[in-house]
């Protein structure tokens, strides 16, 4: 059996190991939605959870509410706005801004969806085994990288290590 270069760096690969695993659930949920021949990403989901509790958002500030880089959600948006689930318009007050709200067919598609996202939060928490402890690491780490961010700590270990020589 090959040796798992992942889970043999333990900590050293934590982004890897992290990023295996959402590909890993992100690809089984693709599967699933082409088996059941639906037209929906599972990168969309934040957005549909926003949207479906404000009439309408500007990209920027769905951006800053999930933690994502303006760019990336531009993409997802566009994305869904082309296969008709969000609608785009520009803020009367300020025309650089623009809005995204759901559109008919997503509102009318949210009761599925919410059936699928249900089993889809029932599988993880099989995968979980009910534990959901690993939530307070992941708070800490979110924490830990607001107070100080990942850039500064590498960056300072750096250049502790290069000055040192």
């Amino acid at each position: 059996m090959e040796i798992d270069l992942i889970k043999q760096l333990g900590y050293k690969a934590f982004d890897s190991r992290l990023k295996r695993i959402s590909d890993h659930i992100a690809h089984n949920v693709k599967k699933l939605y082409k088996e059941i021949d639906l037209d929906v990403e599972p990168n969309w989901y934040l957005i549909f959870m926003l949207l479906k509790e404000h009439d309408h958002l500007s990209i920027a500030n769905i951006a800053e509410r999930i933690g994502y880089a303006h760019t990336s959600v531009f993409i997802t948006v566009t994305k869904m706005s082309e296969r008709g689930y969000v609608r785009l318009s520009t803020d009367k007050t300020d025309k650089r801004k623009q809005l995204v709200s759901l559109t008919t067919k997503a509102t009318k598609s949210l009761p599925m969806l919410e059936q699928i996202w249900a089993s889809c939060e029932a599988a993880i928490l099989q995968i979980l085994e009910d534990d959901l402890g690993i939530f307070s690491y992941l708070d800490k780490v979110d924490s830990n990288l607001e107070k100080t961010s990942f850039h500064q700590r590498f960056k300072q270990e750096y250049l502790k290590r290069t000055s040192a020589k």
